[in-house]
């Protein structure tokens, strides 16, 4: 018997540096959709920024429109749709729209909206973004379960308010929460019975953050009535993988430092050494990241599990730190080696090729004695003439006897 299958998948927020064709970006982050598509990736998450200049898409609905038309299994989620931006109604519209013409494969993520510069464009105040957050949860929930929602709170109103078509995935689209370090996603995914979606699985603070978050989530599913499932859980993590691990470090070059300045500058967080050492060393150190092989993202991965306490889905983020063929190739070493490790798919062949090889001496036996019969009776009906000598030796037949 196979245990539970992982999943695994991308967090494409993009990060895209400002010396490149935006357009051609956007157009190699369908790219990279499809690609994962070809290689039996379970999901892909596409984020929602509207500042700033690196991550490029405003309307993860658009994307997912589009690259649905472009793939066939894939699951695609918003990575996530930023509350506090939306009317509740609107946005569950547009989602449970997607629902429809996905055929089930949109996911819904959400969260208060990461960039500060977001909120101060629409007059949004940053220290009310996680409470909006909760109170469109409350109302959005109940809308993409189709039934009907009449609330008020300060920014919005619903009157009698429910969406036109039925959901397609039943109770409702796959709903998560985005979490990084603080308990504010947990505690909603475990009030409302959804899926918890941990962003910074692997920084610091987010790595030891993780046990007591679904902790959190856990507890507040059982003081709301609800349930959470860990197979709902998604950690994310940056990866580049290559055969070598030398070959590994030297493609991340290409782009790294551009998305280190974008996060030293720009999103505030201290992702590199300020003391000029090597920064590669230091995401590899701390744990941040996976530059190397196969086997060092199967060890991050390890890793993940036995401080969480188990998940079920690991995305990788989505950071183009080598340029596009090696990017490619990172997703396709991943596929190849990492997800068959966690998914069991190769548990059943080993089992075979052991079988086989323990009782190869029987059933070459068996083979040889069934071949052996077969030429016999050629021979007796036909004789030796057309009998290879080789053949006549390996059934013990020496030419002089075959002559007589």
């Amino acid at each position: 018997m196979v245990g539970r299958k992982m999943k695994f998948g991308a967090f494409i927020a993009p990060f895209h540096p400002l010396d490149e064709n935006p357009t051609l970006a956007l157009e190699r982050d369908l790219e990279l959709v499809q690609h994962m598509d070809n290689l039996g990736y379970d999901e892909a998450w596409i984020g929602e920024h509207h500042s700033a200049g690196y991550e490029l898409i405003a309307s993860p609905e658009l994307f997912i429109a589009t690259v649905a038309e472009r793939t066939k299994n894939i699951r695609l989620g918003t990575g996530v749709s930023s509350l506090p931006y939306h009317q509740p109604l609107m946005l569950a519209d547009r989602i449970n729209q997607l629902d429809h013409i996905t055929r089930g494969r949109v996911m819904f993520g959400v969260g208060p909206g990461a960039l500060p510069s977001d909120a101060f464009m629409m007059g949004i105040t940053v220290s009310k973004q996680r409470d909006m957050m909760d109170e469109a949860l409350d109302a959005i929930v109940p809308l993409l379960r189709g039934e009907t929602v009449t609330m008020k709170t300060d920014w919005f109103e619903l009157n009698e308010a429910r969406l036109q078509l039925t959901p397609y995935s039943r109770p409702s689209v796959d709903i998560a929460v985005a979490s990084q370090v603080s308990p504010t996603g947990a505690t909603a995914a475990g009030r409302h019975g959804v899926g918890l979606l941990s962003i910074g699985a692997t920084t610091t603070g987010g790595f030891n953050a993780l046990a007591s978050n679904w902790a959190i989530a856990e507890k507040n599913a059982r003081e709301a009535g609800t349930e959470v499932n860990r197979d709902d859980w998604r950690l994310v993590g940056p990866v580049h993988v290559a055969e070598t691990r030398e070959k590994a470090r030297e493609n991340v070059r290409f782009g790294l430092e551009k998305w280190l300045y974008y996060f030293r500058e720009v999103a505030a967080l201290p992702l590199a050494p300020q003391d000029g050492s090597d920064p590669v060393d230091a995401l590899i150190n701390s744990g941040m990241a996976v530059i190397g092989t196969p086997d060092d993202c199967v060890a991050q991965i390890q890793r993940l599990q036995e401080q969480s306490g188990g998940f079920g889905t690991f995305l990788q983020m989505a950071h183009n730190w080598a340029d596009f063929a090696e990017t490619k190739r990172s997703y396709e070493l991943v596929a190849r080696y990492v997800m068959p490790h966690f998914q069991e798919t190769n548990v059943n062949r080993g089992i075979s090729l052991d079988w086989a090889r323990k009782n190869r001496e029987r059933f070459m036996g068996e083979a040889m004695a069934s071949v052996g019969e077969r030429v016999a009776r050629h021979i007796e009906k036909h004789g030796t003439e057309d009998i290879s000598p080789e053949i006549l030796a390996a059934m013990g037949i020496k030419s002089s006897d075959a002559a007589e």
